[in-house]
């Protein structure tokens, strides 16, 4: 592996970040410590996903900014929802866990025999050896997200950004994936994971962040995630306004 930069930090400062001029996540102002293990938890249309696709550069801010330090956003790790993956083109497993060094060849550096056995060891570290030829519209659930986070270990980031990467699979495979999460946090590694199972973030993850469309609470899970905290949250989603418009203030759109 790479040396890793000597932080990977996210700021948001006042940032909302929606689609078609309506906000989806209104005046976030936070940070992201480099090295923490952090979650983003809220109720189901809490703009919770849309917040890391603005980390990622996939939207852009449509007031205020999000600071990426230590890692420039084409470093980033990112793991998207698997809803979100077109999976019904038959590309073998080995190309697609090949991308993950994308950032060593770029498109046309070539392949070496190294980079054919970084990918063959990556996918025998997630229990997929010998995988190299299926391909992914052949592959279960629990087995594409085995393969994504070969992928993930392949890029080598300071910066890793999950969403809902354990949703719809196994125990088994998400107590084998938690220990990749586990191990980058113990490399220096920021990661930070979009997750619905309390339960989870509550061992696992020692930050959490709590929004509603707008920051609830952020700090320690065991500050955060509060009955108070989480009925808040409950309230403040359910009496959004979809429709209202983008504002410049700090007020927001609930009823």
């Amino acid at each position: 592996m790479t040396a890793l930069p000597a932080s990977a930090t996210i700021k948001f400062v006042n940032a909302t970040i929606g689609y078609d001029r309506h906000p989806a996540v209104h005046h976030i102002s936070t940070e992201i410590r480099a090295g923490s293990l952090s979650a983003i938890v809220g109720p189901n249309g809490a703009g919770k996903s849309t917040l890391l696709k603005a980390v990622v550069g996939l939207l852009r801010p449509m007031g205020g900014h999000i600071e990426i330090g230590g890692c420039a956003r084409r470093r980033i790790a990112y793991l998207p929802q698997q809803a979100d993956l077109e999976r019904s083109f038959p590309l073998p497993v080995f190309d697609f866990v090949a991308m993950g060094l994308w950032h060593r060849r770029g498109p046309f550096g070539g392949f070496r025999r190294a980079d054919d056995i970084a990918v063959a060891e990556a996918l025998g570290t997630v229990g997929l050896a010998g995988f190299e030829r299926r391909t992914l519209n052949t592959l279960s659930g629990g087995q594409m997200q085995r393969v994504l986070f070969a992928r993930l270990s392949l890029q080598d980031s300071p910066l890793i950004l999950l969403d809902e990467p354990f949703n719809a699979i196994d125990d088994r495979t998400v107590e084998d994936l938690m220990a990749f999460v586990l191990r980058w946090r113990d490399e220096g590694r920021t990661v930070l994971a979009v997750l619905h199972d309390l339960a989870d973030v509550r061992t696992y993850f020692p930050e959490t962040l709590l929004i509603a469309r707008r920051l609830v609470a952020h700090g320690p899970t065991r500050d955060v995630l509060t009955p108070g905290n989480l009925s808040q949250a409950r309230h403040m989603t359910e009496a959004w306004i979809d429709a209202a418009p983008y504002c410049d203030d700090h007020h927001t759109h609930a009823a």
